[in-house]
């Protein structure tokens, strides 16, 4: 691996760690809304970080779930069930953002947030396994 793509990977699991960390700040806050969408970031971050140790670079959101099963779920590195938390995460931060007729209740905040910190650490095992 080289020291930009090690470089680049790092940056991403740092920037996952402190979203991570502010969606549990704010379901602290009962702020259900901006918890979904801290904990899709953190989501979003931990997979750019694994596309980046592939040599993978995606922009969109829409891309980094499409390079995330193309390269890491269809290759057999990541497992499916983190594809559909990508999935789930991002389409809640949706709601989150946008919809203002629908709430985020308490639950749903706690699933996003423990599924967020799940993905995150099955990338960390990822990282340390290739490294």
């Amino acid at each position: 691996m080289s020291k930009r793509v090690h470089e680049r990977a790092i940056k991403e699991l740092n920037r996952d760690k402190k979203a991570l960390f502010a969606a549990k700040t704010l379901i602290e806050k009962e702020l259900f809304e901006d918890c979904v969408s801290r904990a899709y970031y953190a989501v979003l971050h931990a997979a750019k970080a694994a596309l980046a140790l592939s040599e993978v670079e995606a922009d969109t959101h829409t891309g980094v779930r499409s390079m995330f099963g193309l390269h890491l779920v269809k290759t057999g590195k990541i497992e499916r069930e983190f594809a559909k938390i990508l999935i789930a995460e991002q389409e809640d931060r949706e709601i989150g953002d946008y919809e203002i007729d629908i709430e985020i209740e308490e639950e749903r905040a706690r699933q996003r947030v423990n599924e967020a910190e799940k993905f995150i650490q099955r990338i960390e095992q990822y990282f340390q396994a290739i490294k």
